[in-house]
């Protein structure tokens, strides 16, 4: 039986994998949204470069009552965005090899009518950076035959000795990523 998800908005389950990969000690984690409007797919797919997990781990990490934290017994984030997917005439995929990172791919058709709807993927990814500035995170989403990419090397790199996480620069990113994924989805 599938559950409804309870995730109201496909960031927050990003978020859920993002904070997952963070746990594993990855220093990149890259993000990438496919919206395939022709072929009516709405692809997630989350990777990173942490610790993995052994064959043994990853047969039971759909399982709910599996998790690696030490704070609570159970771990409802990959369980859940796999229901919302399927729930959705989706797939789910995880993938993952012991030292190597872990990749997670959740794919839902578009048209759906009980699809979450993105979020607020700037808030997503300023929350990641405010968190975690030592991790690099590159995101790209495709929208029709449009793309938006956003990498913060390539932001370190241009601020130089100003870190990622200095206000003025926090807001100025808040701000260009949620223009930029306007003109995205208005082209």
């Amino acid at each position: 039986m599938i559950r409804k998800s309870t995730m109201k908005e496909l960031s927050l389950h990003i978020l859920d994998i993002i904070q997952n990969s963070i746990t594993a000690k990855s220093s990149f984690i890259k993000i990438k949204i496919i919206e395939d409007l022709v072929n009516d797919t709405y692809c997630i797919e989350i990777e990173d470069d942490g610790i993995g997990m052994d064959e043994e781990l990853l047969k039971k990490v759909l399982d709910p009552f599996v998790t690696t934290r030490t704070t609570r017994k159970v771990g409802l984030g990959l369980p859940l965005f796999q229901a919302s997917a399927i729930q959705c005439d989706g797939s789910f995929e995880i993938r993952s090899k012991l030292g190597t990172g872990t990749f997670v791919r959740a794919m839902f058709r578009h048209s759906h009518i009980d699809r979450p709807p993105l979020g607020n993927m700037a808030d997503t990814i300023i929350t990641c950076i405010m968190a975690n500035s030592s991790i690099d995170y590159f995101y790209e989403h495709y929208f029709k035959n449009n793309k938006f990419i956003f990498n913060t090397r390539e932001v370190k790199e241009k601020i130089e000795e100003l870190p990622i996480t200095d206000l003025s620069v926090i807001n100025w990113l808040k701000e260009y990523i949620k223009e930029s994924l306007c003109v995205l989805v208005k082209t």
